[in-house]
């Protein structure tokens, strides 16, 4: 049977380096990320809804996942929003699909970057949660640059089980997350 790359590598050496480094009692302790959320905000939709459609499409592509649009919550009037009108897309990974999507970021996406410093480490949220924001969808390869309408960008969140920002943040240096260097 198959396994993801990064779910071996996550058995075999993540759980022991973590387990030593902060002292867990058993296995069970060691942090692990639950799930992947893409989300992608489009602004412009209010005017033309084929642009979410567009989003949808494209987040799709990207995971390998259906994903779906997201609707708007409240009315505003001053951005021409009306409650229940589609503005985003969205789309959560677990399991497998996580892991090779995983695999696909770390590996493919993030080094294709224009000027690639690294992933800045202030994205955590103080419960061991981490987004990171992608400026351009085109650095993904499954997105072809001549079919895109306009280039967007989205943001990923990893959601793990770690209780504070250190763990989380030795759990996805561990994953190989480049994280850029500290001056």
């Amino acid at each position: 049977m198959y396994k993801a790359r990064l779910k071996e590598k996550y058995l075999n050496e993540v759980v022991p380096a973590l387990k030593e480094k902060f002292e867990y009692k058993t296995v069970m302790q060691v942090p692990k990320i639950t799930k992947i959320c893409l989300n992608r905000g489009i602004g412009q939709a209010v005017a033309d809804k084929k642009l979410v459609d567009n989003g949808v499409e494209e987040l799709t592509m990207i995971t390998g996942q259906k994903a779906v649009p997201t609707i708007a919550k409240k009315s505003v009037s001053n951005f021409k929003l009306r409650e229940g009108m589609p503005i985003g897309a969205k789309v959560t990974l677990r399991g497998e699909k996580m892991y090779e999507f995983l695999d696909r970021l770390l590996n493919v996406s993030l080094p294709r970057v224009r000027d690639f410093r690294g992933v800045n480490s202030k994205g955590f949220d103080g419960r061991g949660n981490f987004t990171l924001g992608v400026k351009e969808q085109i650095i993904f390869p499954e997105i072809s640059i001549d079919k895109i309408k306009g280039i967007a960008g989205l943001d990923i969140t990893f959601v793990t089980t770690a209780n504070t920002d250190e763990e989380s943040f030795e759990l996805l240096k561990a994953f190989g997350f480049p994280f850029a260097k500290k001056n």
